[in-house]
């Protein structure tokens, strides 16, 4: 895993509407800018190399947002919701980014949060630097948790460049703040 720069935030909520929120919801993303060894290449079959820098990039950012969130005084087991996206530079392909995300990203996250039955919803796309993109969050059990349904926005300024891929994760602790949406029915 090359990494070139890394981008750690922590969110919390307050206040909102006028309201306490209490425990304040926290979002946590950790994001970096990694070599995409795969860009400038013709399109390859074999994506297993990015597959397994999936792992070991979300290893490293979960590690990184668990960190941030212990030292807000919140335990890992406390994540309720998370999300993840991917930005590849325009030597690399759409596909770059769905071999990171998908086959192995998903167990270094699980692992470090204590479970997570459901996907960890995600986004993509091919752009250059200073580009953002938004990842849905959603619940880490049950994508039908209406109250922890959000987004967290990322942007690395200089990243990605061509040859790079901006890979983020976000975890998510109490939901919006004051979730009060129903399902139809509920």
């Amino acid at each position: 895993m090359d990494i070139r720069t890394v981008l750690v935030s922590l969110v919390e909520v307050h206040r909102e509407g006028g309201i306490a929120v209490d425990p304040p919801t926290r979002k946590v993303v950790a994001a970096a800018a990694v070599r995409n060894p795969l860009a400038g290449h013709p399109v390859a079959a074999d994506l297993s190399e990015l597959e397994a820098l999936g792992a070991d990039v979300a290893g490293y950012l979960v590690g990184r947002a668990v960190e941030v969130l212990q030292s807000a005084g919140v335990d890992a087991t406390d994540v309720r919701g998370y999300g993840k996206g991917a930005i590849v530079g325009t030597d690399g392909e759409l596909e770059h980014t769905a071999a990171v995300l998908h086959p192995r990203f998903g167990a270094p996250v699980r692992a470090a949060i204590g479970g997570g039955a459901d996907i960890i919803p995600g986004t993509k796309k091919v752009a250059g630097p200073g580009a953002s993109i938004t990842m849905p969050i959603g619940n880490k059990d049950d994508r039908w948790v209406f109250d922890d349904m959000d987004a967290a926005e990322i942007c690395l300024p200089d990243a990605p460049r061509a040859d790079e891929m901006v890979i983020a994760l976000v975890l998510s602790t109490g939901g919006r703040p004051h979730a009060r949406g129903k399902k139809p029915g509920a």
